[in-house]
């Protein structure tokens, strides 16, 4: 006898009234809704739950007219597809009629609608991400994903080169799903798949590519999904920065992570596997269609210099002050993992973690100090507007940080005074 799998009792978003509400709405009258995908998946694998996306029966002009009548506000974010999204106190639910692929290019697909729940469970990514739940919270398993969730296994539905060939995006997934949720050595179908189809990668736009590169690398330990892919040729495809500098750098930046209580930051992650060079991040950040935000981030790590274990916090204090706060923490914190990682085994280098440890805590306390001058002072003292009082400005600052930002106003009055008769 096969005993029901339940998510019941595993979050309280199952009961979640407008949830329930909606699901009686899409279910009456001989249709039938359920939960389906992401959420089913962590709530059996005990991860919160954010998104939760619904599977109906019924077609979107009656998804659109149910919701409505159940007091949500309906929005036909993807309507074509058969995507109604349900909002109701600023809360989304994502609706979705089932439907088949007839017709794919690796990045699109046309659809046709219909209700067959084995049908729309068939033409999913993963096996995990193709589970359903009534709304009790039993579980519907159409494809085998039950046993995979067990063993925290990541397999394709069905066969895997043919799943990959309706979307090329899902090589990508296949190793961000592996780094959320795998354990022990990817499925070898999967991979196998993934490095024959590689080369669809390049029909994919940059903002999907990079979409799902910074989902990877948020991931807990992303280190063991990373060497996968490099193994299948993948990471080099979209990645090539990363080809000739490696990824190891990344499980020392991870273990300090965790030791030490720092949020996982994809981006620092991706400084651990590419060079530090200014014109090679100009380029992928472009190529990548990265935001301003994270461009500028990139860009401002790869031209801060290195520092030493043993500088000092009067020399950082400077190096803070005419440099960028956050390029130079960022090259702070991959020296203090890389130091971490050797100390095991090198006293030298346990040494030099100590040290970037100190400069971390310094960095993280410091605050910009104002300059007492401004260019009305040194006009005051009969300056005129124009290149001479900037230099003589842009001097007495250079002559304030090198004594360490202890010379005093009224001092650097007087050596102005000097400079303006110079």
């Amino acid at each position: 006898m096969t005993v029901a799998v339940s998510i019941a009792g595993r979050g309280d978003w199952l009961d979640d009234r407008h949830l329930q509400k909606l699901l009686a709405a899409l279910s009456a009258d001989g249709e039938l809704a359920r939960i389906a995908g992401g959420a089913v998946r962590n709530a059996l694998l005990g991860q919160p739950v954010a998104d939760i996306d619904i599977a109906t029966t019924t077609l979107p002009d009656e998804t659109m007219r149910r919701v409505k009548v159940a007091g949500f506000k309906a929005v036909p974010t993807g309507i074509e597809h058969g995507t109604v999204t349900a909002v109701i106190d600023g809360r989304p639910f994502e609706v979705t009629t089932l439907r088949a692929d007839i017709e794919t290019d690796g990045r699109h697909a046309k659809v046709l609608f219909g209700r067959d729940w084995a049908a729309d469970a068939g033409r999913r990514d993963f096996t995990i991400n193709g589970l359903y739940a009534e709304a009790d919270g039993t579980v519907v398993d159409l494809v085998g994903g039950l046993p995979d969730i067990e063993a925290r296994r990541l397999r394709f539905i069905g066969d895997a080169e043919t799943r990959i060939r309706e979307d090329y995006l899902r090589i990508l997934r296949f190793f961000r799903f592996f780094a959320w949720y795998g354990d022990g050595r990817p499925d070898a179908e999967g991979l196998k798949a993934c490095a024959r189809l590689k080369e669809g990668l390049d029909r994919l736009s940059a903002e999907r590519v990079w979409s799902e590169l910074k989902k990877l690398l948020a991931a807990p330990d992303p280190s063991r999904a990373l060497l996968w892919m490099r193994q299948a040729g993948v990471l080099t495809r979209v990645l090539p920065e990363s080809e000739k500098w490696g990824i190891d750098a990344v499980h020392g930046l991870v273990a300090t992570e965790k030791s030490l209580g720092w949020a996982p930051e994809p981006l620092l992650r991706l400084e651990a596997i590419v060079p530090p060079d200014a014109t090679r991040m100009t380029a992928m950040t472009a190529r990548l269609r990265m935001s301003k935000e994270e461009t500028n981030r990139l860009q401002r790590w790869a031209m801060t210099a290195p520092l030493d274990s043993k500088t000092t916090e009067t020399v950082l204090a400077k190096t803070l002050y005419r440099g960028d706060r956050q390029g130079i923490t960022d090259r702070l914190r991959l020296s203090l993992a890389s130091a971490r990682s050797k100390a095991v085994e090198d006293d030298r280098a346990m040494m030099e973690a100590g040290g970037f440890s100190r400069l971390l805590s310094f960095a993280a306390a410091w605050q910009r100090p104002d300059f007492p001058l401004r260019g009305a002072d040194l006009a005051a003292l009969g300056f005129r507007a124009g290149p001479g009082l900037g230099k003589a400005l842009k001097q007495l600052e250079d002559e304030w940080v090198e004594a360490g930002f202890t010379i005093s106003r009224d001092a650097l009055l007087e050596r102005a005074a000097s400079l303006s008769k110079e």
